[in-house]
């Protein structure tokens, strides 16, 4: 990254032939962060299990029209439906459309679905078989509300910003965990018909400058925000989730809003031709965010397949890049026919290959439309086979980081309630807005207040400072990924129907001044429950706030027996009270979904063990995190704000250990209500004399060779307690030159008391390798390897090591 070196985004934007709004852009000053052109975009080759789905597209895509491939290409809004984004019927050749909408944790926009558990919820879990039933559940409802693309799951934001507004989404602050995590999810969602969308690509890690600003002109005054990111942290860090999603078989990635190495994400050929299409073999399609297409001919040479919306850019009113115009461009040789042929035959590969062209399949969006003025027709997407899942969901995301003794309650006569997040909110209705960004309601970035939160149903009311949902329990964040299910059950509710089947009694104050906080000294136990809010469009203020440290203070000097529950959509530090001797248990409760309140009860009162682990670490103090805050622009970069990756692939836990830092609570941390156990490591190397670099050809996920399992880790946990409970057995890997640890293995377990299961932990070239930034191919290094197998990044009791020579050494 060279300051005033001519950047290769301005080189791209000279192709925009078609609607460029940024042809004023003359200075090279302003750009030092490059992105290296990568041309032309590659065609689908119908590799590995694409082959079929290819053959069908192809054979379709040559019976249509110029007009007809491009009709697919662009995303049209509609009254008909409630679809976030339609592409129009074919009806000469039996194309009925497509149907995308939002969101990652359940079909939003409408009514008769559930809402599940968000991805921060389940990365909590730690559990890959239930993320991929999450998946699957999810998938019979957007099915049968006539979705045949579900926009997610979420593996970026990644988690590098500690105060990310999206975090929430997503969720876990290393990659193989959230690749772990995604591609079950991929996998589940796909297996019932549905595309999955992966987002958002790549690099998007905060939400301040993620789009243009607009002034009053009209005109763009500020570029989005520039992630500049090396090509070994690229690789290592934020590439590697999408990786193993596409794997799993994705047939869609979104691309994001952010600049990469400042060309826009949406037309980065590096990333969609090069990264993506290239060396991942990607056979899917590439779809924009909503607004995120800022060029014509630039963004589709660079590798772009589908754009939402066209007729309404969101961040450049009247601009039309592709739809009716893109026609134009294919006349006169701006864009060959053989790109537009390939952008159609991969969005009908990508219909084929989820058996979309079944006669079964209901029409898009019939189930979407939602009118609350008044009556519609009803489709209901509920079933009873949804609910263990959202029942298991809703439990195993729960994080319990402290008990002196407090948990679980054993039937108290007598227990106090208190805080603005027990109860249910005044509103819980599905409704389609979307989150704004604050320069567009006209608020300073880190001080604003929403007066509704979007799609989920809550209102925050609090300044910046204390940026919480004050009038309602949160069990969903807000923007495009939240939605509301058929009920909801709030944590006081829950608790009065355990009062009612116990014959016991439960008393509440959750007004804003806890007026009755003297009645609480007879109480066995007081449960306190406040939360931290985080939304689409605006990163959080903070990650903790002082009304609510006040209120869980207050309530501990008047109670010796304080249980504080925090419904967190992020990291929520908890040094005000941490230390409180009164202060006897701490969950982070994150995000449920609908099952909240009857979820934290059974778990409370020990029906359920909790078994989550945390998917980040919580630090003592902000500074304790490598990049806490979002970046600004500052001069000379105003228009084009930077923000500059500096800290490589040490993010989260890998910097803790590489500062030798102590968190307050470590990633992968959690307690149970027994005690597990670790004993008889063992490593098992499958093969000798491996070479240094994979040789495999490339199908859709890369090279094959990739994938090859090459080493196994073995240990056995054992339950040491005296209640039945569940352990996330994690392995870490110190590779040579890399981070001293790394996660690269994670199984859980259900044992009873006294009971021993093996766990198994499969190691591939790819698990064991470094990106060679030279090679631009992954690195096997002759060395030694040292593996740590425990309950958390910093409770490794077993350590073993195991040696490679490769065919280089």
């Amino acid at each position: 990254m060279v300051p005033g070196k001519k950047s290769l985004a301005v080189a791209a934007l000279s192709l925009c032939g078609l609607g460029n709004a940024q042809q004023n852009i003359t200075s090279d000053d302003y750009f030092y962060g490059q992105s290296p052109p990568v041309y032309p975009s590659p065609n689908i080759t119908g590799t590995g299990d694409w082959a079929t789905a290819y053959q069908k597209a192809a054979a379709l895509v040559a019976q249509l029209t110029l007009e007809e491939k491009n009709n697919l290409t662009y995303g049209i809004e509609t009254t008909d439906n409630g679809c976030a984004g339609n592409i129009g019927a074919i009806p000469r050749v039996g194309f009925p459309g497509l149907c995308l909408q939002d969101a990652g944790n359940g079909v939003r926009a409408t009514d008769f679905v559930n809402s599940y558990p968000a991805g921060l919820h389940a990365a909590a879990s730690w559990n890959k078989t239930l993320a991929y039933e999450r998946g699957w559940h999810m998938a019979g409802e957007f099915k049968t509300k006539g979705v045949q693309v579900a926009l997610g799951p979420v593996v970026a934001p990644l988690g590098r910003l500690t105060t990310n507004g999206r975090n929430w989404e997503g969720g876990a602050a290393d990659p193989y965990l959230s690749g772990a995590i995604g591609a079950a999810t991929v996998e589940g969602t796909q297996d019932r018909g549905v595309m999955s969308s992966v987002k958002h690509f790549i690099g998007y890690e905060q939400e301040l400058y993620r789009n243009p600003t607009i002034n009053d002109a009209g005109e763009i005054a500020i570029q989005s925000i520039s992630s500049n990111i090396d090509d070994k942290t690229l690789h290592e860090l934020y590439l590697w989730p999408f990786q193993d999603t596409l794997k799993s078989g994705a047939a869609n990635i979104m691309c994001s809003y952010n600049r990469l190495n400042n060309s826009y994400a949406c037309q980065n050929s590096k990333a969609l031709n090069g990264l993506l299409k290239t060396e991942l073999g990607f056979q899917g399609f590439v779809v924009t965010d909503w607004g995120g297409q800022h060029s014509g001919v630039a963004s589709a040479l660079a590798g772009l397949d589908m754009t939402m919306p066209t007729g309404n850019n969101l961040f450049q009113p009247g601009e039309h890049f592709w739809g009716p115009h893109f026609t134009t461009a294919i006349n006169n040789g701006s864009v060959p026919l053989s790109r537009l042929d390939d952008m159609a035959t991969r969005i009908l590969a990508a219909w084929y290959k989820l058996g979309q062209d079944s006669p079964e399949e209901p029409t898009p969006g019939i189930g979407m439309p939602f009118d609350i003025s008044g009556p519609h027709e009803f489709v209901s997407a509920l079933t009873n086979e949804a609910k263990p899942t959202l029942w298991a969901g809703a439990l195993e995301g729960h994080v319990l980081v402290k008990n002196d003794g407090a948990l679980p309650l054993k039937c108290p006569k007598l227990i106090s309630v208190f805080g603005y997040d027990a109860i249910a909110p005044p509103q819980f209705i599905p409704n389609n807005a979307v989150a704004s960004d604050p320069w567009e309601l006209g608020f300073e970035p880190a001080f604003f207040q929403l007066d509704v939160l979007p799609n989920s149903p809550h209102i925050v009311d609090a300044p910046a400072i204390d940026q919480v949902a004050l009038n309602g329990t949160l069990s969903v964040g807000g923007g495009s990924g939240g939605n509301a299910g058929p009920y909801l059950s709030a944590p006081l509710d829950a608790l009065q129907q355990r009062a009612y089947q116990d014959n016991t009694m439960v008393q509440w104050d959750t007004s804003k001044n806890l007026t009755s906080l003297g009645g609480n000294r007879a109480a066995e136990a007081c449960l306190v429950f406040i939360n931290a809010f985080a939304t689409e469009g605006v990163d959080r203020p903070g990650t903790y706030d002082s009304y609510s440290d006040n209120l869980v203070a207050k309530v501990a000097s008047n109670c010796s027996n304080t249980i504080v529950i925090i419904h967190n959509a992020g990291v929520r530090l908890v040094e005000s009270f941490v230390d409180n001797p009164n202060v006897t248990a701490i969950v982070y409760a994150h995000l449920p979904g609908q099952y909240s309140g009857r979820a934290i009860t059974s778990l409370l009162y020990g029906d359920d063990n909790f078994s989550g682990k945390l998917p980040y670490t919580v630090a003592k103090n902000e500074t304790d995190f490598p990049a806490y805050w979002h970046s600004y622009g500052e001069a000379p970069y105003q228009e084009f704000p930077q923000s500059d990756f500096n800290e490589g692939v040490f993010i989260d836990y890998r910097h803790f250990d590489a500062h030798n830092i102590t968190p307050r609570y470590e990633f992968g941390f959690g307690l149970s209500y027994t005690t597990f156990g670790f004993s008889d490591v063992q490593v098992s190397c499958l093969e000798s004399g491996l070479d240094t670099y994979p040789s495999g050809h490339i199908e859709q996920g890369g090279a094959v060779d990739l994938w090859d399992n090459i080493a196994n880790v073995t240990a056995t946990v054992t339950n040491t307690g005296s209640v039945t409970g569940s352990e996330v057995a994690q392995l870490y890997v110190g590779i040579p030159g890399g981070p001293v640890r790394q996660l690269r293995g994670f199984e859980k377990v259900m044992l009873a008391p006294g009971a021993s299961s093996p766990v198994t932990f499969p190691l591939t070239r790819r698990d064991l390798s470094t990106w060679d930034v030279v090679a631009q191919k992954w690195e096997l290094q002759s060395g030694s390897y040292h593996v740590y197998v425990g309950s958390s990044s910093r409770d490794l009791p077993l350590t073993a090591s195991f040696q490679i020579t490769t065919s280089s050494s």
